[in-house]
């Protein structure tokens, strides 16, 4: 496959793929890094400003992704913008099927990420990073002492509304039924707080502002009536989803699609590897996901080894 023949081959150029692509060129490792996208960053692309990344306080997310791609170019990593269509785990070798032709290389890191769930509403997206955020400690900070809505009813959104809670004036948690999903103590921690208000059985139609968000437009499937609430900010809880379809029953995943691996990214089929939000982790996060490039390309290392 001549020039198109890498040592490691890594799919996504968000914060794990481009600590995997770090390490791997300092590794003395001949590589590549695919992705779709000629912008490199992933979801922190749509991060207003970062703040707890070690190091780099007060940044804007395409700030922070600007400075990752800057350290790979200036080691060398070589990036090609094409869209995936598919692995092929053949015996001696690993082909990444692309738009763009094929790249051949002796072990693959998918580092594809996640993409947060959407509401689909008018003002989402205008106003993403804008006052609309998919990340409560990413973001939660730059909204203390204001007045915010969280939308969902599981797990992360009581969590995401109980860390708002300790910073903003007040918070309300809008969930489209009578009930939350989220465990019991989660939800006996967020109804003992006096600055939270839970709008039950209602939904989030419009997310409201020119520049910045003004309010959202709320809808109870119940009573049928639509109401208005005056909001700083809107964090959007309803569900992650890995970026793993093109995977399926290539690797071992769990019942949502998340890739089974551990710290050393490990996957069930061997010479491929997952780092970032696509694997199964407790938390994703910035730093978290650039750790996981280490540690695949540690494991890379010694699968290489073992193949020796």
């Amino acid at each position: 496959m001549g020039q198109n023949r890498y040592d490691v081959l890594i799919i996504g150029s968000g914060p794990a793929g481009l600590g995997a692509a770090i390490y791997a060129v300092r590794a003395g490792l001949r590589t590549a890094v695919i992705d779709r996208s000629p912008v490199s960053g992933g979801q922190v692309l749509t991060t207003y400003e970062v703040d707890n990344y070690l190091g780099f306080p007060g940044l804007s997310g395409s700030e922070l992704s600007d400075k990752f791609r800057m350290h790979a170019d200036n080691l060398g990593v070589s990036f090609i913008t094409a869209d995936v269509q598919g692995v092929e785990n053949a015996a001696s070798e690993k082909i990444v099927h692309t738009a763009e032709g094929d790249f051949a290389a002796s072990a693959v890191i998918l580092a594809t990420g996640a993409s947060h769930s959407k509401l689909g509403v008018p003002g989402e997206e205008k106003l993403s990073g804008m006052g609309v955020s998919y990340c409560a400690t990413c973001d939660g900070a730059f909204f203390r002492n204001r007045t915010v809505a969280v939308v969902g009813g599981g797990d992360v959104a009581v969590e995401d509304a109980v860390f708002l809670a300790g910073i903003c004036k007040k918070v309300y948690l809008i969930h489209r039924r009578d009930k939350l999903r989220a465990a019991d103590s989660l939800q006996k921690k967020l109804l003992s707080l006096e600055n939270v208000e839970v709008i039950w059985n209602s939904e989030v139609k419009e997310i409201a502002g020119e520049d910045i968000v003004e309010g959202v437009s709320v809808y109870n499937n119940v009573s049928k009536a639509q109401s208005s609430l005056a909001v700083n900010g809107v964090f959007i809880a309803v569900g992650i989803v890995p970026n793993t379809e093109m995977f399926q029953g290539m690797v071992e995943m769990d019942e949502k699609g998340y890739i089974l691996a551990d710290e050393t990214c490990v996957t069930s089929q061997k010479g491929i590897f997952a780092a970032g939000d696509i694997r199964k982790k407790t938390m994703r996060q910035i730093i978290t996901a650039v750790a996981d490039g280490a540690n695949a390309v540690y494991s890379v290392q010694n699968y290489f080894m073992e193949q020796a």
